[in-house]
């Protein structure tokens, strides 16, 4: 494989920087480190139809931030809901990080988009973000008609850990009765802390996740004490031991990103399972490439890619 030139710029002009690691600062300043990347790096000037900042009830009746984004010329009627959650290592991310691809998510799919501003760790560890996300959805599936949204045509979406958990609250509404996800779009996903592929090792160094940051990711979420099982399906919902039944499925994969291969092994034991899976690689591609959209082209075509299949499968619902 050969690493995409828009992707070796970003990389070198962060190898030239001065400034420090995002495991080396406090989660706080990783957080502003990475809300500035975004800002530079991410679509600009993207037309939407609405915008919305609500707070709606959590677990326990806890505070949660959401934005509902409308389409441009949304058609009449209760619009099908992409439930959206920003990738960042359960640690970093936030609802302005991730405005670009929920706009132009919400455009192509001519969709709600509904994007959760979940708890982070280390603050709130393993599991409030599950939590947190399962909640939203719950909300979004019983507050439809307040929202002008289709109760019957729900899906879930995210990046990194946003794919992770969308993958895992796919599994568990499943588990609990409903609400039923029709679709599943998870942009290189986290599935199994306990993975021992190829990528893991070939990439762990120079291409934006390395394992540094990873085991930085995974310290703040589950903390240090060695109390969390990494096989819990909540966290590594490739080790869940039912796979059936997750509806229809669209996995992005990037092929110098260390959560490639555990992303394709998802894929292919979705498909064994029955379900209607799509599988997408980007080999040229680095972790994150879709929220650099802005400066790399590759990530806009695998976003314009996945809102395209989930327009289809809210049509054929």
């Amino acid at each position: 494989m050969t690493l995409d030139p828009q992707a070796k710029a970003i990389l070198d002009q962060i190898a030239r920087s001065p400034m420090p690691k995002m495991h080396q600062v406090p989660a706080s300043v990783a957080r502003q480190m990475f809300e500035i990347t975004c800002k530079l790096t991410d679509m600009k000037d993207l037309p939407i139809g609405r915008v919305e900042d609500r707070v709606i009830p959590g677990p326990d009746d806890t505070p949660l931030p959401i934005r509902i984004y409308t389409p441009v010329a949304a058609p009449s009627g209760p619009l099908p809901v992409l439930v959206f959650f920003h990738g960042g290592g359960f640690v970093i991310g936030s609802l302005d990080s991730h405005d670009a691809p929920c706009r132009l998510i919400a455009n192509d799919a001519r969709c709600l988009v509904v994007s959760v501003d979940y708890r982070l760790a280390p603050e709130h560890r393993f599991p409030a973000a599950v939590e947190d996300c399962l909640a939203a959805v719950t909300w979004v599936a019983r507050n439809a008609a307040e929202i002008n949204a289709d109760p019957n045509r729900i899906a879930v979406g995210g990046d990194s850990a946003g794919g992770n958990l969308s993958a895992v609250v796919a599994q568990q509404l499943r588990d609990a009765g409903g609400p039923r996800i029709m679709f599943q779009l998870l942009i290189y996903p986290a599935t199994d802390a306990l993975h021992e592929g190829l990528s893991r090792t070939a990439n762990a160094e120079g291409f934006m996740l390395d394992k540094d940051l990873m085991s930085w990711f995974f310290t703040q979420y589950l903390g240090d004490g060695g109390g969390v099982d990494l096989a819990d399906p909540r966290f590594s919902p490739l080790r869940h031991p039912n796979l059936g039944n997750l509806g229809t499925v669209h996995v992005v994969v990037a092929g110098f990103d260390p959560l490639r291969d555990e992303g394709i092994a998802y894929a292919e034991a979705l498909k064994a399972a029955g379900n209607k899976v799509t599988l997408s690689e980007f080999k040229g591609q680095i972790h994150g490439f879709c929220s650099m959209a802005g400066v790399i082209e590759a990530g806009r075509t695998a976003l314009v890619e996945g809102a395209a299949l989930l327009k289809e499968a809210f049509a054929q619902a």
